[in-house]
């Protein structure tokens, strides 16, 4: 059980003196990125979506 105390007191102890939190600037620009960045991959996802179902429709209505 002694091992399981000190496991969690040196938890605490490395996330209160040893982590570098990001200031709160540095999260908001951090959090901006990633939403621009998924924004970008949704898009070009969806554009790839669309020409991939209008080539495959293209494709069906050339067979049948």
């Amino acid at each position: 059980m002694s091992k399981i105390g000190v496991y969690f007191k040196e938890s605490y102890t490395e996330l209160t003196r040893k982590v570098s939190w990001p200031s709160w600037s540095e999260l908001q620009s951090s959090a901006i990125t990633v939403m621009v960045a998924s924004v970008i991959l949704a898009a070009i996802i969806f554009v790839l979506d669309y020409a991939f179902r209008n080539l495959m429709e293209l494709v069906y209505n050339l067979l049948y």
